[in-house]
Parts: structure tokens; C-alpha cells; sequence
């Protein structure tokens, strides 16, 4: 995999006033250095923040801001957090005897609270680094998709017996796909921006898969698929591997951890991971289904969740790789067409991009869906 290397920026000295400010709220050891920018993920502003102990031993922490045009209910996001990161804490510390890097710590604010306000308003909080560790894009290797596979799978055991009750839905309806696909057909019907007509062939094969949006809502509805704990992100950049390893270390970004369905997961697994292109590949012959990946996925996610998940969730983990990636693209088509309001974007038709990525692939999962089916049924068998 090629790390994310790149993505860390240096920062003007009033934006390095601002990062000191906010760090110096924060219970962590010794004076503040330096910050930079982290340039990850499409919603919130992260910051690395350096400090130097008296012994002059210098330690790295990640401040960020929480996107409240997103998460309408900012401490709801951090309640979620603290209860999740705490239960694995607890756990992990009682069966190991140490935390072991397998999940993030929230370092508390002076006040004693798990999150501050920051000088220009919003609510920060403060996470330690883990050190020695990137994150990728795009998975090379059937190693370090089982890896990725393993460790959310690892973080979903780890949750399993945490009650689903205990948390908030930050952002109701998040996967709910029926949803997704009626907003996209609102915000086409009014066309704001006049974009329509340049991306009818994107969105009449989304208006041709109406029919797959409510399976899953409509099997859980049934009882047959269980309410979980669930991380709701698993893009292949929010495991932490380690550099030396390749092994994965560490799930991050807990925003979207709430309740909902496995499959949810997996399914965004399967999105990120099966193809070689970047997510917002412009040359979509490079967007395909590598089905050694995918079977790499399904063997480490069953290798450390098989013993929790019933049967309907396997039969239906490649199913799943499918809606996932079909709501991701209909969020970015949605997007696009409303003026590029949600997502972050780096340039014209970025989202655009994205939305036609996702598509292809979904046509190529469709391609090789029974394949996929057979073979999770396959290791499940083999694991009984």
C-alpha cells in the first residue's frame, strides 16, 4: 500500500497560536512545540500538536475539531466516543493486562470534561498518536486486507456485548439507504444548479436499483438481522497499520459509532478496499473487483467476528459490499448536484468523480456477486 505521507502540512503562525491555545486546555504533558495540519478524511479539521516533556522527550497528539454542520449534536459524538472507547478499554486491559494500541484514548480537558471549546468557538478534543503507524488508500495485498478485515472486525467483537441502546444516533438515518436514494431523486427534481442533465446516465443507473436500497432495512425489520454497535466508517484509510508490521493496530475515526448493522461495516469494508483506483479515480477502467481481496476480506473479518454474526449477516456480506458503495455514490452524486455542500472537495466535479467511481464498481460487483456469496458461505462452513 502507498501511505497517506503527503498529508501532514505546516501551518501558519497564527494557526499555530490557535493549535497551542486549544492543546494547552488539555491534561497532556509539557510545553507546546509545534502543529501542522493533517490533511484526512472529508469532515472534520485535525491538527498534530508536538510537546516536549522537561526531560525534553517529545510527545505527539491529534486535536480536532468536530464538523458541526455535520454532526448536528456535537457532545452526543463525544458521549458515543467516551462510552465506546472506555468498553474497549475495559476490556482489552482486563483480558491483556495492557491497552494494547487497539483503540483510541481521549486525553481530558482541564476542566475535566472529554472535550473543550475552542478559542473561536466549536468543540475540540484531544486523541493520543499512535506512533509508528500510516494509514492507505488502497490496498495492495490480500495480507493487509485481512489485516483491515480483522481489525474491524476485532473492534466489533470487542463491542458486541455493549448494549446498542447505550449510544445516540448522531446522524439518524446515516445508512439508511431508501433515505439516500429519495433525497437524491428530490434534489434532481429541483436541479438547483442545473447539473442534471451532464450526469443522467449516473443517475438513471441509480434510479434502475431502487429496488436493492431496503433489503437490509427490511431483514433487520424482520428480526433477522440483529441492531449492533457499529463504526459505520470502515474505509480501508481509518485502520492504523504499522509500519514495520504491516500489521493493523488501531481503528480510528469513532465519529459515525453508533447504532446499526454489521453488514453496514463490511459493506463499506468491501467498498474500499476490492478496488485499486483511488476513490476519486477520473480513469474508471481502473476501478475493479479484485476478488482475492474480497476474499481476504471476508476471511479476516470472520476470523475475528464469525463467532457473534448469524447466518443472514454472512449470506448477505457480499450483497452488502454492493448497497454500500451504491449509497456512497448516490451521497456523492447528491452532493454534486446540490453544489458540493458536505463533502470536502479539492477541485471542479470532485464529488462528481467520486459518484462515478462508486458506480462502476458497483457494476463490477455485480458481475462477480454469486462468486462472492458462495465463497463467505464457504468459510463460514468451514468455521463450524
Amino acid at each position: 500500500m502507498v501511505p497517506n505521507e503527503t498529508r501532514v502540512n505546516k501551518v501558519t503562525a497564527e494557526v499555530s497560536e490557535a493549535i497551542s491555545l486549544i492543546g494547552n486546555q488539555f491534561a497532556i504533558q509539557g510545553e507546546y512545540v509545534e502543529g501542522h495540519e493533517i490533511e484526512s478524511g472529508h469532515i472534520n479539521t485535525t491538527y498534530m500538536a508536538t510537546y516536549e516533556s522537561p526531560d525534553g522527550v517529545r510527545y505527539r497528539y491529534i486535536l480536532q475539531r468536530i464538523n458541526q454542520n455535520v454532526f448536528k449534536n456535537p457532545l452526543a459524538v463525544m458521549r458515543n466516543v467516551e462510552c465506546v472507547t472506555r468498553h474497549i478499554n475495559w476490556k482489552v486491559l482486563r483480558v491483556k493486562k495492557d491497552l494494547g494500541g487497539q483503540t483510541l484514548n481521549l486525553y481530558p480537558g482541564r476542566g475535566g470534561r472529554f472535550w473543550v471549546e475552542g478559542p473561536n468557538g466549536g468543540i475540540w478534543r484531544c486523541y493520543n498518536c499512535i506512533e509508528g503507524c500510516q494509514t492507505y488508500d488502497v490496498v495492495e495485498n490480500t495480507r493487509q486486507a485481512y489485516q483491515a478485515a480483522r481489525a474491524f472486525g476485532s473492534f466489533q467483537d470487542l463491542v458486541s456485548d455493549l448494549p446498542a441502546s447505550e449510544l445516540e444516533e448522531t446522524i439518524p438515518g446515516f445508512h439508511d439507504t431508501p433515505q439516500r436514494f429519495q433525497r437524491l431523486m428530490q434534489v434532481a427534481d429541483e436541479d438547483p444548479l442545473g447539473r442534471l442533465e451532464s450526469v443522467r446516465s449516473e443517475f438513471e443507473f441509480i434510479q434502475s436499483r431502487e429496488g436493492i436500497t431496503g433489503v437490509l432495512l427490511k431483514l433487520h425489520q424482520e428480526g433477522k438481522i440483529p441492531e449492533r454497535v457499529t463504526h459505520n466508517d470502515t474505509k480501508i484509510n481509518n485502520v492504523m497499520i504499522d509500519t514495520e508490521t504491516d500489521a493493523a493496530v488501531c481503528v480510528i475515526d469513532l465519529d459515525t459509532v453508533m447504532p446499526g448493522l454489521s453488514l453496514y461495516d463490511f459493506g463499506d469494508l468491501v467498498r474500499s478496499a476490492v478496488s485499486p483506483a483511488e476513490e476519486d479515480e477520473r480513469d474508471l477502467s481502473k476501478v475493479q473487483m479484485r476478488m482475492p481481496i474480497y476474499e481476504a476480506l471476508v476471511e479476516g473479518y470472520l476470523d475475528a467476528a464469525g463467532d457473534f454474526l448469524n447466518d443472514m449477516e454472512v449470506d448477505h456480506l457480499a450483497f452488502s459490499g454492493k448497497l454500500i458503495t451504491l449509497e456512497i455514490g448516490i451521497r456523492f452524486l447528491t452532493d454534486y448536484l446540490e453544489g458540493d455542500v458536505y463533502f470536502k472537495t479539492q477541485r471542479e466535479q470532485h464529488n462528481l468523480d467520486r459518484a462515478r467511481t462508486q458506480l462502476t464498481l458497483v457494476a463490477r460487483i455485480e458481475e462477480q456477486e454469486e462468486a462472492m456469496v458462495k465463497f463467505a458461505q464457504k468459510v463460514r462452513r468451514g468455521r463450524k
